[in-house]
């Protein structure tokens, strides 16, 4: 059951930021943080990964001037070091950056293309009970022709952690439908502690690398692998499928949009409102315009082009085919 306002914790929030894109998305986040949730109690971390062996050149944020804004907008830049993922991976960032936070405390991790656009704070988190996000399609597996189906991939996967599948079966979806089977986007996830959590994503997501089931024998775990083992991960610790109310995460307090392209396309007015007022006080945008995506979409306005784009009452249902159109344009940029 969720908590009732009065019951709910003050909580963390953890982001990654790293030399080039993700700097700058981690500003616009920790900008819009502050504007659309002025009263939040918690604090920003910034998980940076540093300089190591699995990493061809150094991952920290380079530009001076952008730290010097992260710290103007409250966020704490932590470091982490890469033991198990790096450049051969680094959407394992979010797995080793948990062990970054405070030991114990409730955190929310947020992919750093986020941006919060109403007030975090009054999300009802029940931090026992984990959930991820659900704005995904059906990316993985991709079942051959002659099997093993959704149900056997699946399957093999709980087994191998020792975990009983059938609680997170959705029987209202049809039999070997990707639906029926828990499947989250990694662009938010939240729990009581961070290391639990992390201990547990860490070595569930190593071990599928690294010893797969014969199930998964043709299938692609790159870049899925942290998609892969998060249902295990959630379910291990408690949580379900969603344990937050509807329309919040992903909804009227948060946008994942991904790129900057991507949010001109299809995300609502009142996104676009919220990134451009945040990104316009000179102190933040005098940063923002080193980074050449930020300033041609959003200072150059060629956002309002990729936006004319399309009709966003109407737009494609698969992604691929906006990515398209605006390619076709030259708008494309990442």
């Amino acid at each position: 059951m969720a908590k009732k306002p009065e019951e709910r914790q003050a909580f963390n929030v953890m982001i990654v930021g790293q030399d080039g894109r993700l700097g700058y998305e981690a500003a616009l986040f920790a900008a819009s943080l502050r504007q659309s949730d002025p009263g939040f109690a918690g604090r920003l971390f910034v998980a940076e990964p540093q300089p190591g062996p699995l990493w061809k050149s150094d991952p920290r944020i380079s530009s001076p001037e952008l730290r010097a804004l992260l710290a103007d907008l409250d966020a704490e830049i932590v470091p982490f070091e890469s033991r198990s993922f790096g450049s051969r991976y680094p959407q394992g960032n979010k797995i080793e950056g948990l062990f970054a936070l405070p030991k114990g405390e409730p955190f929310v991790f947020f992919d750093t293309d986020t941006l919060v656009t109403g007030p975090l704070s009054s999300v009802p988190f029940d931090f026992d009970r984990p959930c991820a996000s659900l704005r995904r399609e059906g990316t993985w597996p991709q079942p051959e022709l002659y099997g093993p189906g959704y149900h056997q991939i699946w399957q093999s996967l709980y087994d191998k952690f020792g975990l009983d599948m059938g609680p997170t079966v959705d029987a209202t979806e049809p039999e070997e439908y990707w639906q029926r089977f828990m499947y989250f986007n990694a662009g938010f996830f939240f729990y009581a502690c961070p290391h639990a959590f992390g201990r547990l994503f860490h070595d569930y997501a190593v071990a599928v690398r690294d010893d797969p089931p014969r199930e998964l024998v043709g299938q692609e775990m790159m870049p899925w692998l942290d998609q892969i083992v998060l249902p295990l991960v959630i379910h291990a610790l408690g949580g379900a499928r969603q344990t937050i109310p509807d329309g919040l995460l992903d909804g009227s307090v948060t946008c994942h949009y991904r790129l900057l392209p991507l949010l001109y396309a299809r995300e609502a007015d009142a996104v676009i409102k919220v990134l451009e007022s945040v990104a316009a006080p000179n102190r933040v945008k005098k940063v923002l315009k080193e980074y050449d995506p930020i300033k041609r979409m959003v200072f150059q306005r060629k956002g309002e082009k990729v936006r004319a784009l399309f009709d966003q009452d109407n737009l494609p249902r698969r992604e691929q085919v906006i990515r398209n159109r605006i390619k076709k344009e030259k708008l494309w940029m990442r």
